[in-house]
């Protein structure tokens, strides 16, 4: 690459990571904050929410990483027109093609940093994140000892605690179980305590209460009892057994163990299909923005109004590219043998882009034919 290529390969390359730093803590606050309600509303620490929001970050990074490179690579050529840079590479015979250079080179560091989320860490983070959901769940005491509140651990499920002592002694409990739709079991007990049995956790209540309403027969019974014990173990939402999030399936498992992934988890085929290529497909599409981002800036004459018609027109294709991503993955889950559509926004992004450059090279080969016919007046 020339010094020139380098320098404007490394303006690419810096303000892609201004647009990613702003955009990333623009999303991950909005994220956060609800993020935050539910972690710290479950009782969970701090520490807790930071390692859910690192954990949240790649698939994050994975939405931002293309809307950045475009931002980044419209505003770097938008700044080097504005300044007449490639005006002057132009006029000295440089042509569009030789001038994407730093846009295509760009668009591939961008896709392989692409290909590193989506097939390692995207999975690694998301398959992290699962894992410590489970365990917030299993957390039974996180969820349900917060006392003056009444809790909805589970839906069907109302838990109360007036008071909790310092030894963890519960008092005044308060607990309507209610997924039965044919039976309301309410029990409420002066005293209550914690007890965990290796992977069973019971609430022990004493001196209580327990009701049984019969909503068909509309009849009510009570049962005083000294002490109850009530496996909760069921409110933790434990996760065991089930099937892993598609997104957290590292890609050789996709490729090898597809129709035992199916057969076990659930995933069909053609999703486990659809998957493995869009990974590859988001890689691809980074080059396409970058380059639409760069020819769309091409087309036209220098302009004292600016290039927003230009710019106006890269972001309507990239909306278009975009919006035919999500059309045609429904193909490919239905019918995996039609992988290959998963590339076609990225084929015509790039094709549109090449089109650009084809079309913003025309004026300058008609400026320097009519230049050399020039000459050849003068000198006969």
């Amino acid at each position: 690459m020339s010094r020139f290529d380098r320098y404007v390969l490394s303006q690419y390359l810096l303000f892609f990571g201004f647009f990613a730093l702003v955009l990333v803590a623009v999303f991950w606050v909005n994220r956060a904050v609800v993020l935050f309600d539910r972690l710290i509303g479950d009782g969970q620490s701090v520490l807790v929410f930071l390692e859910f929001s690192a954990l949240t970050l790649p698939n994050l990074i994975r939405m931002i990483l293309p809307i950045a490179a475009f931002a980044a690579t419209v505003w770097v050529t938008n700044r080097l027109n504005g300044e007449s840079e490639l005006t002057v590479l132009r006029a000295t015979g440089s042509s569009p093609w030789q001038l994407a250079r730093p846009a295509l080179v760009f668009g591939a560091i961008c896709a392989a940093m692409m290909l590193a989320l989506t097939h390692f860490l995207l999975p690694l983070s998301i398959s992290q994140l699962d894992e410590r959901q489970s365990e917030v769940a299993r957390n039974v005491t996180a969820r349900i000892l917060n006392e003056g509140d009444f809790l909805h651990p589970a839906p069907g499920v109302t838990f109360y605690i007036r008071q909790i002592d310092d030894d963890g002694t519960l008092n005044d409990v308060f607990l309507s179980d209610r997924r039965d739709p044919e039976v309301t079991v309410t029990y409420t007990g002066a005293k209550a305590f914690l007890v965990r049995d290796e992977d069973r956790t019971h609430l022990i209540m004493v001196d209580g209460l327990a009701q049984r309403l019969h909503h068909e027969t509309r009849r009510l019974s009570t049962t005083a009892f000294s002490d109850f014990s009530y496996d909760i173990s069921s409110l933790a939402n434990k996760a065991e057994g089930r099937a892993r999030n598609i997104r957290a399936i590292p890609s050789a498992e996709l490729i090898t163990q597809n129709r035992q992934i199916a057969a076990n988890e659930g995933h069909s085929i053609g999703a486990q299909t659809e998957e493995f290529h869009l990974r590859f497909a988001r890689a691809f599409v980074c080059v396409a923005v970058t380059l639409i981002g760069f020819s769309a800036l091409m087309l036209g004459s220098f302009s004292r109004f600016g290039v927003w018609r230009q710019a106006l027109l890269a972001f309507v294709i990239l909306i278009i590219v975009e919006g035919l991503r999500g059309v045609v993955s429904e193909p490919v889950i239905a019918t995996p043998e039609l992988w290959p559509l998963i590339y076609v926004p990225t084929v015509l992004g790039i094709a549109m882009a090449l089109l650009f450059l084809q079309l913003s090279a025309r004026p300058l080969r008609l400026h320097l034919k009519l230049r050399r016919n020039a000459k050849q007046e003068i000198a006969s």
